[in-house]
């Protein structure tokens, strides 16, 4: 079996991935396990604490396992890394941008930079032709690209239905009262980058890509780890100050455990439909979207 990727064992990418992993550590452990080190509202210290744990019990096991099974040259390792670094840059934005400065600072920066560039270092070693051989013919291509726009379109709705009141009233700031941010960096990178992310991955899964199948693969462990990720800040932030419940609501974790378990089976399917196949001589799905990624990479 060709390689998954260029000397991905001793190369740039894993090492950037293990700082990634030592940086969520420091950053994500400070904060659960030192709350005095944090500042900001009570709510908000809750919320990060939240975070900080499935950052620790879900996100950094899942960028290991992930990291193990690229380098024995599974492509289903590669979408396990791509939804484990999506997580890490996700959280790192939030570790910067919503809370206040603190002793931490430069953990969470190592956190978000580290994330952002294994994520690029990823793509620039994946061997597109490998991953196609990878995939199964039985690779649930239309439930993931279905479950992919749903969530989009849901999230989409949900923060509109939120936002754009907010901005024709009186005092739009009170949108985020309670919470001592000036603006909501959720907000902003799920409307600017994530949402619009996912419907780009719905599409090429729809057209039965290479690209679709890994990417949806990948985001779709992404949304399962940072769905269960807002039960948990829910959960501790409503435990910590219960009286801001657009912050943090204990009525939202069952709302979001169900939601994680439903994104989950599409996932589950998608994982397991990509890896080393034991038939030969089967057919790769169509490449030809994103052709020179595929050439940069092979």
């Amino acid at each position: 079996m060709a390689a998954l990727t260029r000397d991905l064992k001793y190369g740039g990418m894993a090492t950037l991935s293990l700082s990634a992993c030592f940086a969520a550590g420091v950053g994500a452990g400070g904060s659960l396990f030192f709350p005095d080190l944090l500042g900001g509202t009570e709510v908000t210290i809750g919320n990060l604490r939240g975070t900080a744990f499935v950052v620790l019990v879900l996100g950094v096991p899942l960028l290991l396992a992930g990291l193990a099974s690229t380098r024995r040259g599974s492509a289903r390792g590669a979408a396990m890394l791509l939804g484990a670094h999506a997580y890490l840059l996700y959280q790192g934005v939030l570790f910067c941008f919503a809370t206040p400065f603190n002793a931490l600072f430069l953990s969470y920066v190592a956190m978000l930079g580290l994330a952002l560039w294994s994520l690029i270092a990823l793509f620039l070693q994946l061997d597109v032709t490998e991953v196609a051989r990878q995939v199964h013919p039985a690779m649930p291509y239309r439930a993931a690209s279905v479950t992919l726009a749903l969530v989009v379109i849901v999230n989409w709705l949900v923060w509109m239905a939120r936002v754009v009141p907010a901005t024709v009233a009186e005092q739009p700031s009170d949108l985020l009262e309670g919470s001592g941010l000036l603006t909501s960096p959720v907000y902003v990178q799920d409307l600017a980058f994530w949402l619009p992310a996912g419907l780009v991955v719905a599409a090429l899964t729809w057209s039965r890509t290479t690209w679709g199948a890994l990417l949806a693969t990948g985001l779709l462990t992404f949304y399962v780890v940072e769905v269960l990720s807002v039960a948990s800040d829910q959960w501790w932030g409503a435990r910590a100050d219960d009286s801001h419940p657009d912050l943090a609501s204990m009525s939202v974790v069952p709302a979001a455990i169900l939601l994680a378990a439903v994104i989950a089976i599409p996932a589950a399917l998608c994982l397991r439909r990509l890896g080393p196949q034991p038939a030969e001589g089967t057919t790769p799905p169509s490449s030809a979207n994103f052709s020179s990624a595929a050439g940069v990479a092979t």
